[in-house]
């Protein structure tokens, strides 16, 4: 499968973020179901997608009704009242008391163009209202088909179109049309951004960041229940997994309430790693649970795989370094009311799987229950794979039961994302995966770079092994204070 095909597909299943109107239109457009039942048109539908029409074509109207004045191009603090302009549309002028009929009449047999077909009072006559058309599609009486005519007499309405002048502001403007105007021309103007509770997540690039408080102001204008809206100043770190922002309008409450799967998660997000995009991967994950199976999650978070898991029946060991996402991922647990069936610890990865994961398998050994690892930090988790190398000894080996099964995350930029992540996974346990793992796409990250999943039954020759993995080998810095605990507040 092409890496662009990986893409497209993957977008259909896993995209939360919101790309102003592109996101919208492409999941509208026919060709996203042509896509789901051929994966190999792909292509041509990501040329489509590129060569969008403008939000005002879609709707078949005059692109000139939504071009507001030229004063407003590089304004850089929002004012909503340079958005005033007026255009002269073509009216037709009727009795008022005829208006629902003629409505429902015309929605049924005629006038089923695009474009304005708003109702106002005729300021000249209370008793007569006007139909507001698309001068486009509508630029004399020739204009009208046989049934819109036979529509119109019907119900007395005269043939001759009347002059109106609409008054257009800033409220009937979208989020695209506002910056278009404002941003240099020629300039790209859309720039997605993620949703989390009532927060936007915008990563502007270069030539936005002179409109970045402007851009703030109008994302939160135009989409209701925002009251935040912040900017991505750094790349994650790799420590915590948090990064630095901005903010670019509203409050600047940073802790979010969300709610992923019908679980409920609250969290600062200026503090913990919070993906919305990944909503997909943790339903997918959590689904291959059965009551009574052990979790043991590595890479932890505030709990989104952690706290599905403990909701469906499991036992949960959950880790993470981050004393933040260690504090909410207790909270969590509480407000779920999953507390008694989680075990939170505040430990870097390494010593965990050294510690508390090596006692738990060491119990486990020999059951029935199934145990799933899970290894959810896409920059690191597959070095740490080497951990598992002569975890246990050989004498401990049991005679039944099944061994392990490992989900660890990682990026690739490779042509061949799938066995790149299998091959670097295979380096670090020191065994061939080749034919014993599957890989599972979860999204595109950015061009050029895909986040995987690598899934596979950890080897009885690796957890076994006299060669365990050298001191050398890469790991997580120690926080100053590590602790343990069952999850409560």
């Amino acid at each position: 499968m092409s890496r662009n095909t990986c893409r497209i597909i993957n977008c259909l299943k896993t995209q939360t973020c919101v790309n102003f109107h592109s996101v919208y239109w492409l999941q509208s457009c026919q060709a996203v179901k042509r896509v789901r039942a051929s994966p190999c048109i792909a292509h041509s539908l990501q040329r489509t997608c590129v060569s969008k029409p403008m939000p005002e074509e879609q709707r078949g109207v005059d692109p000139a009704l939504y071009t507001p004045p030229a004063g407003v191009r590089g304004m850089t603090n929002l004012d909503r009242e340079a958005f005033t302009w007026k255009v002269n549309i073509p009216a037709l002028r009727f009795p008022k008391e005829a208006t629902s009929k003629l409505m429902t009449s015309l929605k049924r047999v005629a006038l089923q163009r695009p474009g304005l077909k708003r109702v106002v009072d005729d300021g000249a006559d209370a008793s007569y209202k006007l139909l507001l058309l698309d001068p486009v599609s509508v630029s004399s009486t020739d204009s009208f088909c046989n049934a819109e005519t036979e529509a119109l007499a019907k119900f007395g309405v005269p043939l001759e179109l009347q002059p109106y002048e609409l008054q257009l502001t800033y409220d009937n403007l979208k989020s695209e049309e506002v910056l278009r105007a404002v941003l240099p021309a020629g300039q790209d103007v859309t720039s997605g951004f993620s949703r989390v509770g009532h927060i936007a997540h915008l990563n502007l690039r270069e030539h936005q960041l002179p409109f970045k408080n402007l851009i703030g102001q109008v994302i939160m204008d135009k989409n209701p229940g925002l009251t935040c809206v912040v900017n991505k100043t750094n790349t994650i770190d790799s420590t915590y997994r948090n990064f630095q922002m901005e903010v670019l309008a509203g409050d600047g409450n940073m802790v979010a309430k969300v709610r992923e799967n019908g679980v409920v998660y609250e969290f600062d997000f200026s503090k913990v790693y919070w993906n919305p995009r990944l909503s997909t991967e943790h339903s997918r994950v959590v689904g291959l649970l059965q009551p009574g199976d052990t979790v043991l999650d590595i890479f932890a978070g505030v709990g989104p795989f952690a706290i599905p898991a403990a909701r469906r029946g499991c036992r949960v060991l959950a880790n993470d370094l981050n004393p933040e996402s260690h504090r909410w991922l207790l909270h969590n647990c509480k407000l779920n009311k999953v507390d008694q069936k989680v075990q939170a610890f505040n430990l870097d990865g390494r010593a965990f799987i050294r510690g508390p994961l090596k006692e738990e398998l060491l119990a486990l050994l020999g059951g029935t229950a199934t145990v799933h690892i899970v290894m959810n930090l896409p920059a690191l988790a597959l070095e740490f794979l080497d951990a598992f190398r002569g975890l246990l000894d050989q004498c401990q080996s049991p005679n039944t039961g099944s061994l392990p099964q490992v989900h660890c995350y990682g990026f690739s930029k490779q042509d061949d994302p799938h066995k790149d992540v299998m091959d670097r996974a295979s380096a670090s346990l020191g065994v061939p995966l080749e034919g014993r793992c599957s890989v599972h796409l979860v999204r595109n990250v950015a061009p050029n770079k895909e986040m995987m999943c690598v899934s596979f039954t950890l080897p009885n020759e690796v957890i076994f092994s006299s060669n365990s993995a050298e001191d050398g080998s890469p790991e997580e810095p120690a926080p100053k204070r590590q602790k343990c605990e069952d999850a409560t507040d």
